[in-house]
């Protein structure tokens, strides 16, 4: 009987470990499902679900440009050709021939929040505003807000709060800040821990906000306050296309069931479905996402879209094009902290066309891509957030020229 016993349980443990591996196993596939844009009418396309896996050769076109950084997220460039760094627990670097660190009074950095997100002025040059967002501590409350500066030398002055009212927490606090080539500034939040949250347009978390730059709230903004787009669960990338659409990658859901992040394109006033629905699920009234990740965690964050001209004769690679409004195609590029991966979504109007992974595992966590002015990729890694494995030089930010990706 006790022999009977050992060999049903043996039977029962090899089934179990079978069927984990097919968990497992079907996670890695890495198969991808393009769907078209609510907005969109369905069109043939030539675009496969499979994820074409690129490995550049090593070479003079990557070098590290920073590092021993705490935990950066995000990078912007200054006139006179410096790096502006935002690190979570409360600093802006300024690098150049040397390191200036700037600290940020307030802030709070507990879990994911922190000094986040930063976008300098359109006119910067001019008027040398500089806005923040950072988590911060109000009446025992943990909050997310929006602060401006006027930066002079190594030095920021005339502090403005910008926008209030965003609950912060330990996870999902979003914090991406950007402005539109419209001139408006968004801003990305997450959920703080309360799904429910996202659907209600009278709250500020779980959405994509946008004010003007003094942070008074536009006249044509569809619920009559910040709110631009709801039913987000986790922002961390905003990015405009060469026609001026904004798209967005969101984190999808989390612990064992972790997977179906999003790409989104975002329409004013539309209800991109959380908690109500994920991945290919619909509901009437909620858009479903551009391309989501499936099974796999991309824990996708900063995005940029790279516009390519057509090869020049005698040239095999296009060329990057970062103020041209005319090139016929383009990409999003996003970081995947999960995934330790560059992604990129080849676009064809207001449709994803091919989506390739890059960079697979070569750095660890990416947290942010920007486009310099030296048309140069700027990627910065997040190893040392308590997630990833850190290297003794991280945190870094590493300087890609795109043709390697090509």
């Amino acid at each position: 009987m006790f022999v009977r016993k050992k060999w049903l349980f043996l039977l029962i443990l090899v089934l179990l470990v079978a069927g984990a591996g097919l968990f497992y196993s079907r996670g890695s596939t890495q198969e991808y499902r393009l769907t078209p844009p609510a907005s969109s009418e369905p069109e043939e396309s030539s675009a496969t679900d499979a994820v074409e896996t690129v490995e550049p050769d090593a070479g003079p076109d990557r070098e590290v440009v920073a590092n021993g950084l705490q935990i950066p997220w995000e990078v912007g460039f200054l006139p006179d050709g410096r790096l502006l760094v935002s690190e979570r627990p409360g600093r802006l670097l300024l690098i150049g021939e040397d390191r200036q660190i700037i600290e940020i009074s307030g802030v709070r950095h507990i879990g994911e929040g922190g000094l986040l997100g930063f976008a300098l002025h359109p006119d910067f040059e001019k008027n040398r505003l500089v806005y923040l967002y950072l988590t911060s501590q109000e009446n025992g409350q943990i909050v997310n807000r929006v602060e401006r500066y006027r930066m002079d030398g190594a030095s920021l002055s005339q502090r403005e709060v910008i926008l209030t009212g965003i609950r912060g927490a330990s996870n999902h606090d979003g914090g991406r800040i950007a402005f539109s080539p419209d001139g408006f500034l968004y801003i990305a939040t997450g959920d703080a821990e309360q799904a429910q949250s996202a659907q209600d347009t009278n709250s500020l978390n779980g959405k994509i906000l946008r004010v003007r730059e003094d942070g008074s709230i536009p006249a044509d903004n569809p619920f009559g306050n910040a709110v631009y787009s709801y039913g987000h669960r986790n922002v961390q990338g905003l990015a405009w296309d060469d026609e001026g659409r904004l798209w967005a990658t969101e984190h999808g859901r989390s612990g064992v069931l972790s997977g179906l992040d999003e790409l989104n394109l975002i329409e004013k006033g539309r209800n991109y479905g959380w908690p109500e629905i994920q991945g290919d699920a619909e509901r009437p009234g909620m858009v479903r996402p551009v391309i989501h990740s499936g099974n796999e965690t991309w824990a996708p964050s900063g995005a940029e879209f790279v516009r390519w001209a057509p090869p020049q004769r005698g040239l095999s690679e296009p060329e990057v094009l970062p103020n041209r409004r005319s090139a016929p195609k383009g990409s999003i590029f996003f970081a995947g902290l999960r995934g330790e991966s560059l992604y990129e979504a080849k676009l064809e109007g207001g449709r994803v066309i091919s989506f390739t992974r890059h960079l697979r595992g070569a750095y660890g966590r990416l947290r942010t891509v920007r486009l310099g002015p030296d048309g140069y990729l700027y990627l910065t890694t997040s190893n040392r957030d308590g997630r990833g494995k850190a290297q003794s030089d991280d945190d870094r930010i590493i300087r890609i020229h795109p043709r390697i990706l090509r």
